[in-house]
């Protein structure tokens, strides 16, 4: 039961994603303003209800399978990039640099407060 309480957080958060960007025309999708914003929430609580991570466990094994559609759906348009493979390459570049460094960035600040306590 945990699990579906927590499913309903990760739904509640992606409609109002979807509401967000409905109303405001962001050029963004959804799930990512609904994730950015349960993300907001999260870091004011100051962790993560076991709901939430309950619900979440299962859907990270599934993330490959989640991904693999749109990975897949490039090789449809793959004339209309033709021109654009050096945009494509520095985009790739960059947002895996900023991607790993955000990350470690804040593993570190969260190993260090792991340490404090």
């Amino acid at each position: 039961m945990p699990a579906l309480n927590g499913f309903l957080w990760l739904v509640s958060y992606w409609l109002i994603g979807e509401v967000t960007v409905y109303f405001t025309g962001l050029p963004v999708s959804s799930g990512v303003v609904g994730m950015l914003l349960l993300t907001a929430t999260l870091a004011v609580w100051g962790r993560v209800p076991s709901t939430i991570a309950a619900a979440a466990q299962p859907l990270i094994g599934l993330l490959a399978m989640l991904i693999m559609p749109g990975v897949v759906g490039v090789f449809f348009i793959l004339d209309e990039l033709a021109g654009q493979w050096l945009a494509i390459l520095c985009a790739l570049i960059v947002g895996t640099l900023l991607s790993v460094t955000t990350t470690l960035w804040l593993l570190k600040r969260l190993l260090e407060k792991m340490h404090a306590r």
